[in-house]
């Protein structure tokens, strides 16, 4: 009889031992990964990878053209087209065997406002030769403060915004105010990289070009 009573202990013993081995097992068991979650979380990074890839591509662009510096003289001009204020389309085919001025400018740039009377001028000296274009393009400006520049100062020739500034970069300006002079064969003849200080020195960059 005290055989089986002592069996018995031993047996639960061992019993309650199996049972708290087991439950501890489940406890510390880690769950498998979902498939479908660990493939979003794998796409998710390589979107996140290549936005980041993309981004820095643009930065490189950018510095690549800041270090080249704007168009040299007696390169050939970019060519573009410049919708005006008014709605007119200026295309390359308008600009085409004449002698261009490209005028980059903003309403809050105080050098510009020194040389636009002085453009002004020197535009109704060059219009009737009907050889000469000026054009004015606003360089990240609002559309009513432009317009209000372009009133203050009595502006005649036609004048647009650089939507997406896609005209400056072709350039490679480096800021406003900034005026290329292009010749009738599409190269660039004259370069200003500040204010223009007389309607003599417009002249003196214009004439040239047109020849005698």
């Amino acid at each position: 009889m005290t055989i089986s009573v002592a069996w018995k202990k031993k047996y639960i013993n061992a019993r309650a031992i199996t049972l708290k081995q087991r439950a501890m097992n489940e406890t510390t068991t880690i769950p498998s990964e979902n498939p479908k979650q660990k493939t979003k979380v794998h796409w998710g990074q390589i979107i996140v990878w290549a936005g980041l890839f993309g981004l820095l591509v643009v930065v490189a662009m950018v510095l690549m053209r800041k270090q080249q510096g704007p168009v040299s003289i007696g390169q050939t001009a970019p060519t573009f087209a410049l919708t005006t204020f008014d709605g007119q389309q200026i295309t390359a085919p308008d600009m085409a065997g004449k002698v261009l001025l490209v005028n980059f400018w903003a309403s809050w740039c105080k050098p510009c406002e020194q040389e636009a009377a002085d453009l002004q001028t020197a535009w109704e000296y060059y219009q009737p030769r009907g050889d000469v274009l000026f054009l004015g393009v606003a360089w990240t400006d609002t559309e009513s403060a432009s317009l209000a520049y372009i009133d203050k100062f009595d502006i005649t020739y036609p004048n647009g915004p650089d939507l997406g500034t896609s005209i400056s970069q072709a350039y490679r300006t480096t800021g406003v105010p900034e005026t290329y002079i292009i010749d009738k064969n599409g190269n660039l003849a004259a370069l200003k990289l500040s204010p223009y200080t007389s309607v003599a020195e417009i002249q003196a960059a214009i004439d040239p070009p047109l020849g005698p």
